[in-house]
């Protein structure tokens, strides 16, 4: 079996269920191979009925008595028994699970897991797995890998499969040098991705994630070495002068740009005038004033007679900077367009037309920018916002769109230095730090789970004033391996809760493109008061009216990440608040929270970040949006990102196109699947 092969070349993996596995983007056996634990579960030793607590997953061994068949009113079928042990008895359930009850012999005993719910005063277990004292024993030895899932494909089903695959693929390729896997101590990649799967122990686990990881961070910099060779070779067509109308744009504005700011400018500014091909990234904490910057970039480029476009992730996004833009350079004779997916075919060939046949100056839209027949005029630059959501292919796409534009990319995602410099080494970085005066401080807090009632109240409190909240779950619905908050439960909790008091809504990656734009812009003109929603709101809507930010299981993201999240508000003139519930409560854990807790300098966050991961934070805090690597995690792997970055210098120019051959010619999507999805080069 080759890495190349379909996916449904593995026994086992039908039509239906590659379609499943299509929708995680895993097409091929390789894609599969390296479709990563996000968790291991573990199975610890059997506790007592009496020491169980609500809302844990417990594991008792305990007999069982009072097997009980009966139906609901709509004719679900629902297995009762009661379990008992010295300590105490409780209630076990399953739904629609009859033939259990010839599993099941009263006064012998088993072994139970699962959630541990209360209902009427008494405890329960719902859905219980069932096993044997001697098959519990067994899994008591081994880690068992938890995969991220799709409706319609469960853990067991992809575990399986990995099994099956493991099995079948012959030697693998390797790409590191012999001498450099010797000397950095990287193990074959077949070994890796058996242990990574399916561990010995823990330690063999870490083991074969360390070596992944070095391995990915080793090819992306390998790639990345390519690019930045050709860093001091850019020379541009495209050379600029300063712009009078730039200054009055400036001095027409309500405030004074920051002292950061103006630096950023003056080097943007710089860079157009120099015969230099500008390609810079912008990186500036949230509400810093970036978007000023990209405005004044395109004013000075319309003014030397180029067109230039700003490329966004979302329609809702792009609409707001257009209105923005609109308003901001119509008074100096800037025609704008807008153009995103879902306008109508009409709509799209005007907009095509005008751009080109240069009847318009700037363009703002969505991935829109990007088709076939998008042609520029006279296209000068190209700038991409919270850029780490596209991929390379996309933007290069956009920069062939004209005779090499100049390149600016926007980001609010805050990485130290030291680790900026090794990821984008084929840029000039330019860093605002300083958040403009008139911005009010956010208010934190960081609370257990207790917390919520008081939060809800609070939430109600601010509606009331005319205030909006988003509230972040980490899953989008149940999942049968994991029991974080889902979207999908807790809109319905959370609308039965305020009985109709308050309009709430869900938000989440699995809705259509249409259906998530609706709701985002009904929570941007406020139809919407609060929006339940995963990560996606961590780019794509302004809404300066939101004031609460409430961000259950906090546990499991990054600081950065919760502080990207936490920007979502505070970006209007009233008092806004971020709520960080965790479920967790030892004191590694409120101490990285309490990071956040006490700054809102997201700089500052991410290098304590830094500081405070570890090998053993593996999973659940990896942060969504500043890198698409598929295992490593450029905070909880700094030193192994500076390592493979050394051992990628030290490689002569023609290894490093020697690698890249053998990468090319091996189709190695597996593990080079960054270059389509990589998001910051």
């Amino acid at each position: 079996m080759r890495l190349g092969d379909s996916v449904d070349s593995v026994k086992g993996i039908g039509e239906k269920t590659r379609a499943l596995f299509e929708k995680l983007d895993i097409s091929t056996v390789g894609q599969l191979l390296t479709w990563y634990p996000r968790d291991y579960e573990t199975f610890r030793e059997p506790g007592a009925i009496g020491a169980l607590k609500e809302g844990e997953t417990g594991v008792i061994e305990a007999s069982v008595s009072k097997i009980t068949e009966s139906r609901t009113k709509s004719r679900m079928t629902v297995l009762s028994c009661e379990a008992k042990d010295p300590s105490g008895t409780i209630l076990l359930t399953w739904f629609n699970q009859p033939y259990l009850k010839k599993s099941l012999s009263m006064g012998y005993r088993y072994v139970f897991r699962g959630k541990v719910t209360r209902k009427n005063g008494r405890l329960r277990m719902e859905q219980p797995k069932i096993y044997k004292r001697e098959e519990y024993r067994q899994l008591q030895n081994v880690l068992q890998p938890v995969y991220s899932l799709t409706k319609g494909l469960t853990n067991n089903l992809v575990s399986k499969s990995m099994k099956q695959a493991l099995t079948l693929a012959g030697e693998l390729p390797e790409y590191i040098p012999a001498e450099i896997r010797k000397q950095y101590g990287v193990a074959k990649r077949k070994h890796t991705l058996e242990e990574i799967h399916f561990p010995k122990s823990r330690e063999t686990m870490l083991e074969a994630r360390k070596s992944l990881v070095f391995e990915e961070f080793f090819l992306f910099s390998v790639f990345l070495r390519e690019l930045a060779g050709q860093k001091d070779e850019r020379i541009s067509d495209i050379v600029m002068e300063k712009a009078e109308a730039c200054t009055a744009l400036m001095a027409s504005l309500p405030y004074d740009l920051t002292g950061d700011q103006m630096k950023v400018w003056k080097e943007i500014e710089t860079d157009l005038t120099g015969g230099r091909l500008m390609v810079r990234l912008v990186q500036g904490d949230v509400g810093s004033g970036k978007t000023i910057l990209a405005l004044l970039a395109l004013l000075m480029t319309v003014k030397n007679g180029y067109q230039g476009c700003l490329m966004v992730p979302t329609e809702v996004l792009a609409k707001q900077h257009y209105e923005s833009a609109v308003k901001m350079l119509g008074n100096y004779g800037v025609r704008v367009t807008f153009l995103v997916g879902s306008m109508t075919a009409k709509e799209k060939r005007v907009a095509y037309e005008k751009m080109a046949a240069h009847e318009t100056d700037v363009v703002i839209g969505t991935h829109a920018l990007i088709q076939e027949k998008a042609e520029y005029a006279k296209l000068g630059l190209v700038i991409t916002d919270e850029q780490h959501r596209f991929g390379v292919k996309q933007r290069e796409r956009l920069a062939g769109k004209g005779s090499q534009p100049h390149i600016l990319v926007m980001s609010a995602t805050p990485i130290p230095r030291t680790l900026a410099m090794m990821l984008y080494g084929d840029m000039d970085i330019s860093v605002i730090k300083e958040l403009p005066a008139e911005r009010l401080p956010i208010k934190n807090c960081v609370v257990g789970t207790e917390y919520r009632e008081t939060a809800y109240r609070f939430i109600e409190k601010e509606v009331a004033a005319g205030r909006q909240a988003y509230i972040i779950c980490a899953m989008v619905e149940e999942s049968e391996t994991s029991e974080l908050e889902n979207v999908v439960d807790y809109t319905e909790q959370l609308k039965e809760r305020f009985g109709g008091r308050i309009s709430v809504a869900a938000l989440h990656g699995k809705m259509k493109p249409e259906e998530k734009n609706e709701i985002m812009e009904r929570f941007a003109c406020g139809d919407i008061q609060v929006l339940v929603s995963t990560t996606v709101v961590e780019v794509g809507v302004n809404v300066p009216n939101a004031t609460v930010m409430m961000v259950e299981n906090a546990e499991r993201f990054g600081l950065a990440q919760l502080h990207q999240l936490r920007g979502r508000v505070g970006r209007g003139g009233h008092q806004s608040y971020c709520i960080i519930v965790s479920s967790v409560t030892d004191e590694d854990t409120m101490e990285r929270l309490n990071i956040l807790k006490n700054s809102n300098d997201g700089f500052f966050i991410a290098s304590e970040d830094l500081r405070l991961r570890g090998p053993g934070d593996l999973f659940g805090i990896r942060q969504s949006g500043d890198m698409s690597f598929k295992i490593g995690d450029i905070y909880q792997d700094a030193e192994l990102l500076k390592e493979a970055n050394e051992a990628v210098n030290a490689l002569t120019a023609a290894k490093r196109a020697e690698i890249m051959e053998s990468m090319c010619q091996n189709g190695a999507k597996e593990v080079f699947i960054f270059l389509d999805a990589y998001s910051t080069i």
